[in-house]
């Protein structure tokens, strides 16, 4: 495992421990992994950042050190590149958790897996890129080194228990402080994402069937609506909140951004069919299998509780949620 410590890659790594697989962990030592993996230390952006990795001996039987390497990447194309090339003598398969932001923009709804892409970042690319290009570069360094032993993972919304990223765990925190809660236009619109626990799972199965290539990996649209995750947050944090939902157009004339001031939650338009109405045939035909959206918010408010209530939140992301300030004026009318 790639990384290891922190949301997709902590599930990844603790799915795997409970299989009861070996699982070795490369990270750079800055969050403790789950007990009971072998760790590698380094930094894959530095000089000689792989040192650990290369200095593993490959087994004098003609096998692999690993079965499967999972990487996360989402920064420069090129630390993609290195590892993958490093490895792709010591593993079998390598599985590259991907992004469908590699699609051309606007994406439209029932896009499957041989859309458009993006021209995507030079595996070679170093230094800022932005995040569909660098997704897409990642993309074709794995494939560069690993060819058909290589699995793309276009994941769409991904929520669950370790979330970095803040948008769960804002609603959760915002809702558990009780009172009236802005809760953006209407309470049936779909939307489409995945359990980390369950991409981790499937990421898993998939290694041992021999999948390769690129497979859009969320839920099916409309697994589950605003309106259900909402209330799924008041019933898990046991608050007193009062969902009131708002009209769409008050919202944005308030200036308020979708997606980054109201986590998860995208009116209806190009954007919206990009994220919730993605074609999934593929994964869900290979035995993706996504669970109820009460069970998702319930371990994660419990995951939060055990940490403290306050979660982690990656450096290269901004926090996400409204200003309390604009959503009182909203609620106030």
């Amino acid at each position: 495992m790639l990384g290891g410590t922190e949301f997709v890659g902590r599930a990844v790594t603790e799915a795997a421990l409970a299989r009861g697989w070996e699982v070795t962990v490369f990270h750079r030592g800055r969050h403790a992994p789950p007990p009971g993996v072998a760790e590698l230390l380094g930094d894959r952006t530095a000089e000689d950042g792989l040192a650990a990795l290369a200095g593993v001996a490959e087994p004098d039987d003609g096998t692999c050190a690993w079965d499967l390497v999972v990487d996360t990447w989402s920064g420069a194309p090129s630390a993609v590149r290195d590892a993958a090339r490093l490895l792709s003598g010591r593993a079998a398969r390598y599985s590259y958790v991907s992004s469908r932001s590699v699609y051309d923009y606007p994406a439209p709804a029932g896009l499957p897996e041989d859309g458009p892409l993006v021209e995507g970042a030079s595996p070679d690319a170093g230094g800022d890129v932005s995040y569909a290009l660098a997704k897409r570069g990642g993309e074709l360094a794995a494939l560069e080194a690993f060819g058909d032993r290589a699995l793309l993972a276009r994941a769409g919304l991904i929520i669950g228990p370790w979330e970095n990223v803040g948008r769960l765990p804002w609603w959760l925190t915002r809702i558990a402080r009780g009172g009236p809660v802005l809760a953006p236009g209407t309470p049936d619109l779909g939307l489409q994402y995945v359990d980390v626990r369950d991409l981790a799972e499937w990421l898993l199965d998939a290694s041992g069937k021999g999948l390769h290539g690129p497979y859009n990996l969320v839920s099916h649209p409309g697994h589950t609506t605003m309106g259900e995750l909402l209330n799924a947050c008041v019933r898990a944090t046991g608050s007193d909140a009062e969902l009131r939902w708002t009209d769409t157009e008050r919202i944005l004339a308030a200036g308020v951004e979708p997606w980054t001031d109201l986590p998860l939650w995208l009116p209806p338009g190009e954007l919206y069919d990009s994220i919730h109405r993605s074609d999934v045939r593929r994964a869900h035909g290979t035995g993706l299998r996504c669970r109820p959206v009460e069970e998702t918010v319930a371990d994660t408010w419990a995951w939060l509780c055990d940490i403290g209530g306050t979660a982690p939140q990656r450096a290269d992301r901004p926090a996400a949620g409204i200003d309390p300030a604009i959503e009182a004026k909203l609620l106030a009318g």
